[in-house]
C-alpha cells in the first residue's frame, strides 16, 4: 500500500501575549490508499488543529512552525503542502480537489446567507469547467447520492431549513463535490443522535468504496474508532502517544492513557454501575517542561523520570508504537522549536 499523505514532525503553535501554546508538537501520520485512519483523544489534545494544519487553515496567532506534509496528488505528482503560501493558487487547487474536509458543525461551516446549492456549486466552479446548468445538475445528483430527499428543492434552501442530519449530509456532498482522494472528517457525528450517526458512518464507508477515497476521522468517540477505522493514532497534549491497528489497540492498549480510554467504553452485555474516568484534565500546552505530558494524571508514573524527561515514540511490537517509559528508556531531544 502506497501513502497518499505523509506528515512528519508537524508543529503548530499559537503565539499569544501570555506565551506559546504548542497545540501540535511533533506529530507524524501517514495515510495510505483507501485507508481509514482514526485520530483520537480528549478535547484539547490537538486533533482538530492537526487536521486544520493539513489544509493550512490555522489562523493567526496560530502558525505552522515546522514539518512537512507530502501529498500524492490525483495526477501522481508529489508536493509538500507546507511549502505553499496559505492563500496561494497552488494550495487552493489542493483544497477540495485533492483533500476535502467535513467539519464538526455544518451549521457554522455553511454560511447562513447563501443556499446549500449555491455554496456547493462554488466549490465545483472553482475546480471544474462545467457550465452553470451542468454544475446545478451535478450538485443535485450529489445531494441525492448522499441521501437527501427532494434534492432539487433542497438545492435552493438555506442551511437553517435543513435538519442536523441533512446538513451533515450536505456537508459530505460539499466535501465530495470534486472527487477528492482524501477526506478529513472532524467529529462528523458529534451533534447527531445515534441512529443518524450510524447512517452517516455507513454512508461515508459506502462512498469511500465507490470513490477510492482515504478517510481520516478526528474524534473523541471510541465507538466510532472501533467500528470504522483501520489504524489509530492516539493524541495527548499535542503529541502521538500510541499508534497501531484498530484491532491491536483494543486488544492490547499499551499507553496508560489509551488503556483508560478503552476502559471508559461500556461493553455489550456488561453490567456497568459506573464508567471508569480519567482523573484530572488535559493541561494547557503552554510553557511545557521536558516531561511526559500524561505524568500528572498517570497512576503508573515513575517519579524522577516521567516528570523530568520526554519519552520517545518507540516501536514496541511491529507496527505498534508507544510513547512511555514503561516500555522504553529512550528520550526525545527538544529542538529549536520546542524551546521557543
Amino acid at each position: 500500500m502506497t501513502n497518499r499523505l505523509e506528515i512528519k514532525n508537524l508543529k503548530s503553535f499559537f503565539f499569544l501575549d501570555e506565551g506559546v501554546v504548542k497545540a501540535v508538537n511533533g506529530v507524524d501520520i501517514t495515510v495510505g490508499d483507501q485507508e481509514t485512519i482514526g485520530v483520537i483523544g480528549e478535547s484539547g489534545c490537538g486533533k482538530s488543529v492537526m487536521a486544520q494544519s493539513i489544509l493550512r487553515l490555522v489562523q493567526p496567532p496560530g502558525e505552522i512552525v515546522k514539518g512537512t506534509a507530502v501529498l500524492k496528488r490525483k495526477d501522481g505528482t508529489e508536493v509538500d503542502i507546507f511549502s505553499f503560501e496559505p492563500n496561494s493558487a497552488d494550495l487552493r487547487s489542493i483544497r477540495g480537489n485533492d483533500i476535502a474536509m467535513v467539519f464538526q458543525e455544518p451549521m457554522t461551516a455553511f454560511s447562513p446567507v447563501y443556499t446549500i446549492g449555491h455554496q456547493i456549486s462554488e466549490m465545483v466552479a472553482l475546480h471544474t469547467s462545467l457550465s452553470r446548468n451542468e454544475i446545478r445538475e451535478h450538485v443535485i445528483r450529489l445531494l441525492n447520492r448522499v441521501g437527501i430527499s427532494n434534492p432539487a428543492q433542497r438545492f435552493d434552501e438555506y442551511p437553517h431549513q435543513l435538519s442536523g442530519g441533512m446538513r451533515q449530509r450536505a456537508m459530505i456532498a460539499l466535501a465530495l463535490s470534486c472527487n477528492p482522494k482524501i477526506v478529513l472528517a472532524d467529529e462528523p457525528t458529534t451533534a447527531l443522535d445515534v441512529t443518524i450517526q450510524a447512517q452517516i458512518l455507513d454512508l461515508m464507508k459506502e462512498l469511500q468504496r465507490e470513490e477510492d477515497m482515504s478517510i481520516v476521522y478526528i474524534t473523541h468517540n471510541m465507538a466510532v474508532i472501533a467500528e470504522t477505522v483501520d489504524r489509530v493514532y492516539v493524541m495527548y497534549l499535542g503529541q502521538v502517544v500510541e499508534s497501531t491497528t484498530t484491532e491491536e489497540l483494543f486488544a492490547n492498549p499499551l499507553h496508560p492513557y489509551t488503556q483508560r480510554l478503552v476502559r471508559s467504553i461500556p461493553r455489550p452485555g456488561q453490567r456497568v454501575d459506573k464508567l471508569e474516568v480519567i482523573s484530572g484534565t488535559v493541561p494547557i500546552p503552554m510553557d511545557l517542561s521536558p516531561q511526559c505530558g500524561f505524568f500528572s494524571r498517570c497512576p503508573e508514573a515513575i517519579a524522577g523520570q516521567c516528570n523530568k524527561m520526554m519519552p520517545a515514540l518507540t516501536e514496541k511490537e511491529e507496527g505498534h508504537f508507544v510513547r512511555c517509559f514503561l516500555y522504553s528508556q529512550e528520550t526525545e531531544q527538544d529542538d529549536e522549536w520546542t524551546n521557543i
